[in-house]
């Protein structure tokens, strides 16, 4: 695909943002300052970036639990997101979801689902409402690998192909679900057989290149607008973290995690940027994402607990969190 120094500049700032953001993450979830579970997407960062640039502003994005990257690939401020997971008022979700339910109407981000699958059927419902509006824009779905063995992923693919709904699905294999190897759990492990069974137009990706994925995620996008219904994508990649922070990770070797990081997507991206003779100033932009990430566990030690007198609100839809 075509690449101009400035959209170059993008999808690395934006990869980088996510690793650092996410390292700082695992620091203060050591120091006690974010609680709950922590589930880093580091390794995954190319997936996360290439897909969403390829959505418009009016297009939903419904994501998993592991969803810190993909909100800020969104474009959510990285100072509301680590409020939210400091649990402050300032937080894009008020403090009240915490890691796994970052929130944005403004941006059309509807979670973060702590629920694995459970973000399948909901993206359906809201693309069925799109197309009895004959609004046309498009849902992205994402979801791990771990979703494939649930009844929502095969409920969700069916109806999607049935009523030819505008959705894209995109599967995250990270090789794991929690710590479980996908060929312990899947008698088929090319996911994309599985909705290509459903009649749905199915395709793999290297996941640790943001230049294909991006390149795969037009394409799709552009044939559910065509209204030629859903898509799915298949995005081979792989975590470089532990499932969370609670995983001890016994369940695979340190040699194939440094094998993997072998294709860091930041390593992937840079080596894509030689071949093409375009240069950007790698260090510059580590400067600034420091300075980003800084500033944004600032704004969240200075940020506010909800007052207990508040805790009953939101409850019923007297004030939905926006």
């Amino acid at each position: 695909m075509k690449l101009d120094i400035n959209k170059a500049k993008e999808f690395y700032s934006q990869m980088l943002l996510i690793r650092r953001f996410e390292e700082k993450c695992a620091q203060e979830y050591s120091h006690q300052k974010i609680r709950g579970f922590l589930h880093l997407y580091i390794g995954e960062e190319a997936v996360g970036v290439g897909v969403i640039d390829a959505l418009s502003d009016e297009d939903a994005i419904v994501a998993t639990y592991r969803e810190h990257g993909q909100a800020l690939a969104r474009g959510i401020p990285a100072n509301s997101i680590m409020a939210e997971l400091y649990g402050k008022a300032e937080g894009v979700s008020h403090g009240r979801g915490g890691s796994m339910h970052l929130y944005s109407a403004q941006k059309r981000f509807y979670g973060g689902n702590a629920i694995v699958a459970a973000g399948l059927p909901f993206a359906v419902g809201m693309a069925l409402a799109d197309k009895m509006a004959k609004r046309n824009r498009v849902t992205l779905c994402l979801f791990g690998d771990g979703a494939v063995a649930e009844g929502e992923f095969h409920e969700s693919l069916n109806l999607a192909a049935l009523w030819n709904l505008p959705v894209l699905f995109v599967c995250e294999n990270n090789q794991y679900g929690m710590g479980t190897a996908l060929k312990y759990a899947e008698s088929e492990t090319n996911i994309s057989k599985k909705a290509a069974a459903y009649k749905i137009s199915s395709h793999q990706v290297d996941g640790m290149d943001v230049l294909e994925v991006s390149k795969m995620a037009q394409k799709a996008i552009k044939s559910i607008k065509a209204g030629k219904g859903p898509q799915f994508i298949e995005a081979i990649t792989y975590r470089f973290r532990a499932h969370s922070m609670f995983d001890a990770e016994l369940y695979r070797d340190k040699s194939e995690v440094q094998e993997w990081k072998k294709r860091d997507p930041l390593l992937v991206f840079k080596d894509r940027l030689k071949e093409m003779d375009i240069v950007i100033n790698t260090q510059e932009i580590e400067k600034e994402i420091s300075k980003t990430v800084e500033d944004a566990v600032a704004f969240a030690e200075a940020g506010t607990l909800e007052p207990v007198e508040d805790l009953e609100k939101f409850v019923y839809s007297q004030g939905a969190v926006k």
